[in-house]
């Protein structure tokens, strides 16, 4: 009999719950046991965190959005802030206390379900000798080793719902409606939703943007008749020459930056260059929240049940991708070394093109 420890680290996203249900059922057909490791590694640190998983704790759980697990963005073994008496925040490792507990408790493999910071800390767990396996979780899509991740397709249809909605207000009121949406430093949100619900301006980070082309395409649009327009930006979009616009320093013990203000920032370029009444929308951690699609359903339950066939066949240091619509194991040094970005001669691009919407770099 094997024992499986199962955690969910970063942002959440639609289809975490169902990979634990895959999880959970596939491993009792098995015989085995698995438990969840609340908060991201709060449970190999703290064993009081451990929970065994039952059937009847994921009865149904495959419909319901976020994780029974939680979640956390902040909690990095490696490099860990902690608070002394002096009030003095120093950042230690605490990997060998965790790595002990996997040992104490007989574990023979940790299922990380993560994106690309999560899956880099398993995989620094995999070096120091903890049997793991990755699952791509992030609604940004910004995984190359994998062709689609969980959570991307609920995020989109999220959105495109949401510019479906503005359409209406913004052609009642003859006004220019900016939408800004996740990715990080990938347009796969915008790209995807902006196609979807008929955007006239899609801006993405892999085109810096020229203000002068999104403003003409808007009054282009009143020479044809149409007096309002819906612009969507990706959170990491850049202008054309500039760096991207951020809201500063990240939390504690993290120290990228926080993007997000771009699509204030278009709007207010918008209103001032062409006197247009302009407003700005984002839909944040919207995106991130409600049950799966069936698409992203289906795929969890498929990522899940792939990575307990990868324990069972002893393939460790491996993260499952969706590759040809079959789940393949690629080696976790492969999953994280880059992310993915939008292709500018896809088919999606050149049909955005085709249809007429601008990219941020057409006159």
């Amino acid at each position: 009999m094997k024992k499986i420890v199962i955690s969910t680290g970063g942002g959440d996203a639609p289809g975490l719950n169902a990979v634990i249900y895959a999880v959970v059922h596939s491993c009792y057909r098995r015989g085995w046991e698995v438990y969840g490791s609340r908060s991201g590694y709060k449970g190999l640190l703290n064993l009081d965190e451990l929970k065994r998983l039952s059937l009847e704790d994921v009865e149904e759980i495959y419909a319901t959005g976020g994780t029974i697990l939680g979640s956390t963005n902040k909690g990095n073994p490696f490099s860990m802030p902690v608070e002394n008496l002096a009030g003095e925040i120093k950042i230690i490792d605490i990997s060998d206390k965790i790595m002990n507990n996997f040992k104490r408790m007989g574990f023979d493999c940790h299922i990380a379900i993560g994106g690309d910071g999560s899956l880099e800390i398993a995989h620094r767990f995999s070096l120091k000798g903890m049997q793991v396996i990755g699952v791509p979780k992030t609604i940004d899509n910004d995984l190359e080793a994998t062709d689609r991740t969980f959570g991307f397709d609920t995020a989109v249809s999220t959105a495109t719902e949401a510019l479906d909605k503005l359409h209406s207000t913004a052609k009642s009121h003859d006004r220019v409606m900016v939408v800004e949406v996740m990715g990080r430093d990938s347009g796969w949100i915008a790209l995807y939703s902006g196609i979807s619900g008929g955007a006239d301006v899609i801006l993405i980070p892999e085109i810096p943007f020229d203000m002068d082309a999104v403003c003409k395409k808007i009054t282009d649009n009143e020479l044809h008749g149409k007096d309002y327009a819906i612009v969507v930006v990706a959170e990491g979009a850049s202008v054309k020459g500039g760096t991207v616009i951020n809201k500063g320093e990240g939390e504690l013990g993290r120290t990228e930056l926080v993007l997000g203000g771009v699509g204030e920032w278009v709007a207010a370029e918008i209103r001032k260059r062409i006197n247009k009444d302009t407003r700005s929308l984002v839909l944040g951690h919207l995106q991130r929240g409600g049950s799966p699609t069936t698409f992203d359903r289906l795929l969890a339950l498929r990522f899940g049940a792939a990575a307990v066939r990868l324990v069972e066949n002893g393939i460790f240091g491996h993260m499952v991708a969706l590759s040809a619509s079959s789940m393949v194991p690629v080696p976790l040094i492969n999953a994280i070394k880059s992310r993915k970005k939008v292709d500018l001669t896809s088919d999606k691009v050149l049909t955005a093109r085709d249809i007429g919407i601008c990219l941020g770099d057409c006159f």
